[in-house]
């Protein structure tokens, strides 16, 4: 008899351990966040590891009520660097991924990722491709699909009946997304279109091409460091007097403004989020992110931090614990959130319905470089792939 209480008394004390470390391991969230953070242009994943360190400053490092155990990498805006990122987090059993910039960079990641069984929730990059057929039921994109940015400015500049449009971009997904969704509601000429190399610094040739071309606007998409030597060598050109430029935020947002100076004063862009958008959120991230940095947030650092705050909510729902990868799903699709933009659902694609504005660069009353909000130009705009996307687990 002894022998046996000992074995049940041995068992039943595996068994409560067995627990214990599974209790542990459930109030603890693993979240991988690789991004873009040297190079020239690491000011763009640097601006997004800023949100996303923000919310979790403001919440003692934890989300729905969970620890969360941050992975950092640096993806270095390279395709091959971020798939062993990604695959170095999977080994280590990693739940949620997030923080990619660059579409190219995602692609190359993305699939081993979903097929580990981990969630992406992405801050910015959202390619067409999985926002249509190749769409996933663990891929969320909370920022935009990518061509969701450049369609509100194509609504905009329709019903402002432009005309003559020039097209700029870097040769690569989301260059190519972009433009695809400024022609989807953009229906007047388009003066010239022009793919450059991912990454290009020097614009002279192509600059040159526009003078000749002489269209009435040019409409381009050049993030990060692309971005401030585009508009810097355009002023330059003396152009911009001429031929006035238009873009999406990402093109003339605070990762570039201060670089760039007053060359960018009255350049127009269309926006999914201002720093000057009037709902609580929003005011607790812009005022808590110049606190805590001395700076005025970027789109991208904006859009870490909703994306931080879309898992903090699901992650409520399901009260802290991710093990339930269907629950955590659900609450995903299904929550009532509250984006620092003020209208925020998924679609049934998984990316989002939002309302869509331009904005100007101007000075506020401090003498800083601000995109002053100017207008609403589309509520509810959903993206133009949901129709392909046939989500099934």
């Amino acid at each position: 008899m002894g022998g046996i209480a000992m074995k049940l008394t041995t068992s039943a004390a595996a068994i409560a351990l067995l627990f214990a470390v599974t209790g542990a391991t459930a109030d603890t969230v693993k979240i991988g966040f690789i991004s873009t953070m040297s190079g020239p242009l690491g000011g763009t994943g640097n601006e997004a590891s800023d949100g996303f360190k923000l919310f979790l400053d403001q919440n003692d490092g934890k989300m729905g009520g969970a620890e969360v155990e941050m992975h950092w990498e640096d993806d270095q805006a390279k395709p091959d660097v971020s798939r062993q990122a990604a695959d170095k987090l999977i080994s280590e059993d990693v739940d949620i991924f997030t923080g990619i910039i660059f579409s190219n960079v995602l692609l190359s990641s993305i699939k081993p990722i979903l097929d580990s069984g981990a969630f992406y929730i992405s801050n910015n990059a959202a390619p067409s491709q999985i926002a249509g057929k190749l769409c996933d039921q663990n891929f969320f994109a909370v920022s935009h699909q990518n061509d969701q940015l450049y369609e509100g400015l194509g609504v905009y500049m329709q019903e402002m009946n432009f005309d003559n449009v020039y097209l700029m971009a870097p040769n690569y997904p989301a260059g190519k997304d972009m433009m695809a969704g400024f022609k989807r509601h953009f229906q007047g000429k388009i003066a010239g279109e022009v793919y450059t190399a991912f990454g290009q610094l020097d614009y002279s040739a192509e600059i040159a091409q526009v003078r000749a071309a002489a269209p009435s606007t040019v409409v381009f998409f050049y993030p990060g460091g692309m971005g401030i030597n585009f508009v810097k060598q355009y002023q330059q050109s003396g152009l911009m007097g001429e031929i006035p430029v238009y873009t999406g935020s990402h093109g003339i947002d605070q990762s570039i403004l201060p670089a760039v100076g007053d060359a960018a004063i009255g350049v127009n862009s269309g926006a999914i989020w201002s720093e000057f958008g009037d709902n609580e959120a929003n005011r607790v991230f812009v005022e808590g992110f110049e606190k805590a940095y001395g700076r005025i947030p970027s789109p991208y650092a904006a859009m870490a931090y909703d994306t931080a705050r879309v898992i903090d909510a699901a992650l409520t729902e399901v009260g802290g614990s991710i093990e339930d990868r269907d629950a955590f799903r659900t609450a995903l699709e299904t929550m009532d959130f509250s984006s620092i933009r003020g209208n925020f659902k998924f679609n049934t694609n998984h990316m989002p319905i939002m309302d869509y504005y331009m904005t100007v660069v101007e000075k506020d009353a401090q003498g800083r470089l601000v995109n002053a909000l100017k207008s609403k130009v589309a509520s509810d705009l959903e993206d133009g792939y949901v129709s392909e996307c046939k989500i099934s687990g």
